[in-house]
């Protein structure tokens, strides 16, 4: 039952899964985690991998970048592959001057820029929020870990041309860091009554003076991120 944009068959795909944005990615996690995990699709070069952790049935399959991306691959997992809960696994732009370089942002909620989650709701702005047992799994996994932080995010369509005085507004209403992705997939969660989540390490800061990440580093430095999204995906 291979979908436009999956080439898998029911039952390939675990409940729960962990969604980077990078292919490369994907594949890193799932050799890490899943030595002996399936490839069950590589449509256009995303790849997906199903196989166990701690026992325990799990996904990982990337997402391309941006919102419209993410979002035919949210589609077809909730839609035809009983797939339950996705937590993204990625990186985020710092906003607030209380998250650094490396830290990591579990994300309760997704301030919105764009279209894509204006038809759930109509005449009313709609809310994107996480679910509120994968938030508390995450947490939990957390501990009392100083670098990690819980709070919203806000998800765009566009990567340049955003004023520094809109990141400043946001930052003062809490606004940890800026992503790509989550919005959508707390919207398609909760149009289809399942879960979502989204957790990201801060890779560069829009409003402090720091060091970027390098795209090795980026690729690379998600093992915190990762262990709370498993955490949540079992919970």
């Amino acid at each position: 039952m291979a979908t436009p944009h999956i080439a898998a068959e029911p039952g390939d795909f675990a409940p729960a899964v962990i969604m980077p944005g990078d292919p490369r990615r994907a594949q890193r996690m799932a050799e890490q985690l899943m030595p002996d995990a399936k490839l069950v699709s590589e449509v256009r070069g995303i790849m997906a991998f199903t196989g166990e952790v701690a026992g325990k049935p799990l996904s990982i399959m990337a997402s391309g970048m941006g919102q419209p991306s993410t979002a035919i691959y949210v589609n077809e997992l909730f839609m035809y592959y009983g797939v339950e809960r996705i937590i993204r696994v990625g990186t985020a732009g710092g906003l607030s001057t209380d998250v650094k370089i490396g830290d990591v942002v579990i994300a309760n909620g997704a301030h919105y820029e764009g279209v894509m989650n204006s038809y759930l709701t109509p005449e009313t702005h709609f809310s994107a929020i996480a679910s509120y047992e994968l938030v508390r799994a995450a947490a939990d996994a957390a501990g009392n870990d100083p670098e990690v932080f819980v709070g919203p995010v806000v998800s765009r369509d566009r990567f340049y041309g955003v004023p520094r005085e809109v990141d400043e507004a946001l930052a003062a209403v809490g606004t940890l860091g800026v992503e790509m992705e989550a919005g959508i997939i707390y919207g398609l969660a909760a149009k289809y009554g399942k879960q979502g989540l989204a957790i990201m390490t801060i890779s560069d800061h829009l409003l402090a003076p720091a060091t970027d990440m390098t795209s090795e580093e980026r690729e690379n430095q998600f093992q915190k991120a990762l262990k709370l999204a498993i955490a949540a995906a079992h919970c």
